[in-house]
């Protein structure tokens, strides 16, 4: 991979989730604090916030959703219709490959939300988010989606899994491509990725669990 490579969160979620709080122009200025060249956003059963982004000219703006499926969450991306939640994990990468889209598993070694190794090898994955700053115990969560991955030959993804704007950038994907969201697709699919990232800390996680409380109070 060239010192070119765009540096791409490629997960991370608005408003526009039932558990997100960040707007629309927070998500364009830490974005851009954080050094990044583009984000994908992935709200929850949701493609309002990305289609809401589309037109950014500051920012790449990846469309996508993280699909509630039955057996765990799938992320699609490079999506612009909406992808019914609540069927099986395989319908949810069929809907998501009819649109042209990659079918990603997000977070697989997650309690409750991920999903189990044998799902993952008998599915048509296009890759394996193998770093997600959300997950605990990070490190572990790490070592095991890693494991996924490479045991499968899937390319590896890494993204904040960010749900309040400073958390943004926390992880992150380099991916050997041209600026243009098709070209990112390709080139995520050929396995033309690196995964970096760490952990949120935990003085931000707290931040928002304050953040969020003060919204459901007012």
């Amino acid at each position: 991979m060239n010192i070119l490579a765009l540096k791409i969160d490629l997960h991370v979620h608005t408003c526009y989730s039932h558990d997100g709080i960040t707007t629309p122009k927070q998500l364009i200025v830490y974005s851009k604090k954080k050094g990044l060249d583009g984000v994908a956003i992935t709200d929850h059963d949701t493609i309002r916030g990305a289609l809401k982004l589309a037109d950014s000219k500051e920012l790449i703006i990846i469309p996508g959703i993280e699909v509630s499926t039955l057996q765990g969450h799938v992320i699609a991306l490079n999506v612009t219709e909406q992808i019914p939640p609540n069927l099986s994990v395989s319908e949810t990468i069929e809907k998501t490959h009819e649109l042209n889209g990659i079918a990603i598993a997000a977070h697989p070694s997650v309690m409750l939300k991920g999903l189990r190794m044998h799902m993952c090898r008998d599915l048509n994955f296009d890759a394996i988010e193998v770093i997600n700053s959300a997950a605990f115990p990070f490190s572990m969560s790490t070592y095991l989606n890693r494991k996924i991955a490479v045991n499968l030959n899937l390319p590896q993804t890494g993204g904040s899994d960010a749900h309040y704007a400073p958390e943004i950038g926390s992880a992150y994907t380099l991916v050997d491509a041209d600026p243009e969201i098709d070209d990112i697709a390709r080139a995520i699919r050929k396995g033309a990725t690196v995964p970096f990232g760490n952990a949120i800390p935990w003085k931000i996680r707290f931040e928002k669990e304050v953040f969020s409380l003060k919204r459901r109070l007012q």
